[in-house]
C-alpha cells in the first residue's frame, strides 16, 4: 500500500498504523513492512495517530482507579504529592500497601545525584515502610529523626525507623535521643538547649522531604496505645479539640496546632505550617480520617499516601 498524498489518506495511514502498533501489537519494523514506508515514517504514523486522537485508551486496571484519586486528592487538597495504593479487600487493615508506596518515594528520593536531607517520624508505617527497601549505597545523604526515639520506659522506641535505613543505605544518620514527651515545660526547654539535640533540629529544618506517619486522638490514639501519654492527657488533648497528631504534635479539625496539653512537653522537631519542604503523610483506615483530612486542610501536610477506600471518604 502506497502511502496517500492528502490529508485524509494521511489520517487514514496513522490509523493504520496505530491499529496495528496499539492493538495488534506489530513493531514499527512490522508496521513499515506492512505499509510499505519506512521505519521512520512507520514511527511518525504512529505517533500522528496518537497526537490526533484517532485511538484512545481506557485502562481497565485497579490502579487507574487509584490515579484518578490520587489526581482528585492533589486538585482538592492542593498537595504537591499524593499517592493512592488499592485497598486489599480481603485484609483491609494490611498497611503493606501504603508502605511499598511509601518506600517507593524514599527509594525515588535516595537515587538522587546531588546530596539530600531525609527527614522521618516514627510508627509501624514508617516502618513497615524501611523493611521494604532495597540495600543501597548513599554515603551523601542525611537521615534525620523528626521523633525522640526513647520510649516512656527509657528503652529505645520499637517503631523507630532510623537506624535500619541507615543500615540499608550507609547514609549517615542523626537520631533525635530525647523521650517523645517529657515530664514538664521547663525539662523539655532545657533538654532542647543541649547542643548536641540543637545541631539534629537544625539538620531537620533544611529536609528535602519529610515523611511521616498521621494519628488520630481518640479513645484508640496510638500515642495512647503505647504508653506515650496517659488517659489524663489524651482526654485533656480531647477536650481542647485536638482530632490527630503528626510526630506527636496534636491538631484541632482546623488543622491548627493546639497551644497547650502535651504541645507544651513535646520534644519533637516543630511542625512547618504552613509545609514547605515536601512533606508527604502516610495513612488510612476509617479512624484515620478526620485527622488526615484536618492535617490536609490546615497545610501541616503537602502530600499524602494513602489507600483507595480511605481516599473516597477524604474526598466525601
Amino acid at each position: 500500500m502506497a502511502i496517500g498524498d492528502g490529508d485524509n489518506s494521511r489520517l487514514d495511514d496513522a490509523a493504520r498504523a496505530g491499529w496495528l502498533y496499539y492493538i495488534a501489537g506489530h513493531t514499527q519494523d512490522e508496521i513499515a513492512k506492512k505499509l510499505h514506508v519506512s521505519r521512520a515514517t512507520a514511527q511518525r504514523l504512529v505517533s500522528l495517530c496518537l497526537s490526533e486522537r484517532l485511538i484512545t485508551f481506557r485502562l481497565e486496571h485497579p490502579i487507574a482507579a487509584c490515579m484518578e484519586l490520587a489526581r482528585r486528592l492533589k486538585d482538592h487538597f492542593g498537595l504537591k504529592y499524593c499517592e493512592v495504593a488499592p485497598t486489599d479487600l480481603a485484609n483491609p487493615a494490611n498497611p503493606a500497601g501504603i508502605a511499598e508506596r511509601a518506600a517507593a518515594l524514599l527509594e525515588q528520593t535516595l537515587r538522587s545525584e546531588k546530596p539530600v536531607i531525609i527527614a522521618i517520624g516514627t510508627g509501624r508505617i514508617m516502618r513497615a515502610a524501611v523493611e521494604q527497601l532495597t540495600p543501597m549505597d548513599c554515603p551523601n545523604h542525611q537521615l534525620v529523626s523528626l521523633v525522640g526515639n526513647i520510649s516512656p520506659d527509657g528503652s529505645a522506641s520499637f517503631f523507630d525507623p532510623l537506624a535500619r535505613l541507615a543500615d540499608l543505605t550507609k547514609a549517615r544518620h542523626y537520631p533525635t535521643p530525647l523521650p517523645v514527651i517529657v515530664g514538664s515545660d521547663g525539662e523539655c526547654q532545657q533538654l532542647l538547649r543541649i547542643s548536641a539535640v540543637a545541631r539534629v533540629r537544625a539538620i531537620a529544618e533544611n529536609a528535602d522531604l519529610r515523611l511521616v506517619g498521621i494519628g488520630q486522638i481518640d479513645q484508640g490514639a496510638q500515642l495512647h496505645v503505647d504508653g506515650f501519654i496517659s488517659r489524663e492527657e489524651l482526654l485533656e488533648l480531647m477536650r481542647l479539640g485536638a482530632v490527630g497528631e503528626v510526630t506527636g504534635w496534636a491538631f484541632d479539625a482546623a488543622g491548627k496546632v493546639i497551644d497547650a496539653g502535651t504541645n507544651r512537653r513535646v520534644t519533637s522537631v516543630p511542625l512547618r505550617v504552613p509545609a514547605e519542604a515536601l512533606t508527604v503523610g502516610a495513612a488510612f483506615g476509617p479512624g484515620k480520617v478526620t485527622a488526615m483530612r484536618a492535617a490536609l486542610k490546615g497545610r501541616i501536610l503537602n502530600g499524602l499516601i494513602t489507600d483507595e477506600t480511605t481516599a473516597q471518604a477524604l474526598l466525601r
